[in-house]
């Protein structure tokens, strides 16, 4: 029997595959405007009947309190197609990426501000890391680094659903650097892309069980303290890097200079106002687009933080540490 139920299992993973892989194809067919378009306007027309859409309008009113619900509910819907859109474009993710630096001025569907930061990091010999957040089409930044030659590795989680991460990972392994899934033992890899002066990309804004409490848009929330903990460790530059979705179907990609960390009583840099800081840049992000940002995730779970962690957290939160550009 548990042969039978093994064998099944793989049938089923093998038949999900090819179904996700026909529906890639069939949006590649469309070309990616109309692909975006097409995912966009099926998750913005289906949200309200998401089961999840519920925790998506809990966290807007949380963090936006007197803001009217037409606009709560306007937020969301967009929310839902930023997250439409950006499935659809995996089918073209490799031909998403067309800026040429050398050629500013040239049509493209992105647009890039703070390239000599990326210029700077490639040719500085030293280790980096960039942080960044779930806003428009996240995952622009790993691609335009292998676009110019950056030695970058992103940290990613893959999806929940198998055949979806399958073929994900295909897409990203041909579009982008060296990826590290987010996984037990991950922690050595990425220590390791350090000590060889390689890059480090990751996304910060969601919930990390064993994570620091850090202030975000109000209320306490639980960070991966892993690139704090590196930026300690290996006294590199830490940039900030974030993704604007603009109107017919284009972007913009803007790296923010170096961070300049908070530093314990020792000179050594603070890791838990380090993630302060690097949250409060993603805030700045956040408030500035929220319906680009992915606020169908649980992001905010107060039965996991210690009142005496929430209370760390919150002091934190009284005292602005950087101002997002």
């Amino acid at each position: 029997m548990k042969r039978l139920k093994l064998y099944a299992a793989r049938a089923g993973a093998f038949v999900m595959i090819g179904v996700v892989r026909a529906l890639f194809a069939f949006l590649r067919l469309l070309g990616p405007e109309k692909a975006s378009d097409l995912g966009g306007w099926l998750l913005r027309t289906a949200s309200p009947l998401i089961p999840v859409n519920r925790v998506a309008l809990a966290n807007i009113r949380a963090a936006f309190p007197d803001m009217p619900e037409p606009e709560v509910r306007r937020i969301a819907r967009g929310a839902w197609e930023n997250l439409g859109r950006t499935a659809a474009e995996y089918a073209h993710l490799r031909e998403l990426f067309d800026y040429d630096h050398l050629n500013p001025d040239a049509p493209s569907r992105v647009e890039v501000d703070g390239i000599e930061h990326f210029v700077a990091l490639k040719d500085d010999e030293k280790p980096g890391l960039i942080f960044s957040a779930h806003l428009a089409n996240w995952e622009l930044p790993a691609i335009c680094a292998e676009a110019y030659g950056l030695d970058t590795t992103a940290v990613f989680r893959a999806p929940n659903d198998p055949a979806i991460a399958s073929v994900v990972h295909e897409i990203r392994s041909g579009a982008m650097g060296g990826l590290e899934a987010a996984r037990q033992g991950a922690a050595f890899a990425m220590q390791g892309v350090l000590e060889r002066n390689g890059h480090l990309g990751m996304l910060i804004d969601q919930h990390f069980t064993r994570g620091v409490v850090v202030p975000f848009m109000g209320r306490p929330a639980l960070t991966n303290p892993i690139l704090g903990k590196f930026a300690r460790r290996f006294e590199c530059p830490v940039h900030g890097v974030r993704v604007i979705r603009l109107p017919r179907q284009r972007f913009r990609l803007e790296l923010t200079p170096a961070l300049d960390l908070p530093r314990d009583a020792s000179g050594e840099i603070d890791v838990h106002g380090a993630m302060a800081m690097m949250t409060a840049v993603v805030e700045g992000w956040v408030r500035e687009h929220p319906e680009q940002w992915l606020w169908m995730h649980r992001r905010w779970r107060p039965n996991m933080i210690t009142a005496a962690a929430a209370d760390a957290g919150m002091a934190v939160a009284r005292t602005p540490v950087f101002k997002a550009t």
